[in-house]
């Protein structure tokens, strides 16, 4: 299993970060791989296999922590190659977000398929 649960949608509410500067602010740090629910059920291939994939973005992939759960926003091809080189942790951006008042912890998931 690479990831915890493959998502297809995002599930939190916006958070406005956009750009690369916009998350320039959040330190890196370590997150594990299969804590991560990913937000993108597709990936291209050649995005993965190109070398230069973050010649113009962030070198770090993009999570935001919500609801207790961790998804990957941004960045899938980079965590793929991580676990393509038999990693199991990345560096990468956590925004955390605040529950929305009066939410029921859970209620936000969204549609998720865990791995088998």
């Amino acid at each position: 299993m690479i990831f915890k649960a493959v998502g297809d949608s995002r599930p939190y509410p916006d958070h406005g970060l956009v750009t690369p500067t916009d998350w320039s602010g959040i330190a890196p740090r370590q997150v594990r791989l299969d804590e991560l629910i990913t937000t993108k059920t597709t990936l291209d291939l050649a995005t993965l296999l190109d070398a230069d994939s973050t010649f113009y973005g962030d070198l770090f992939p993009h999570v935001v922590r919500w609801d207790g759960h961790l998804y990957l926003e941004d960045g899938l091809h980079r965590a793929l190659r991580t676990a393509l080189h038999h990693r199991t942790v990345l560096h990468a951006r956590v925004l955390e977000l605040a529950p929305a008042p009066g939410a029921r912890p859970g209620a936000g998931r969204g549609a998720v398929r865990t791995p088998r």
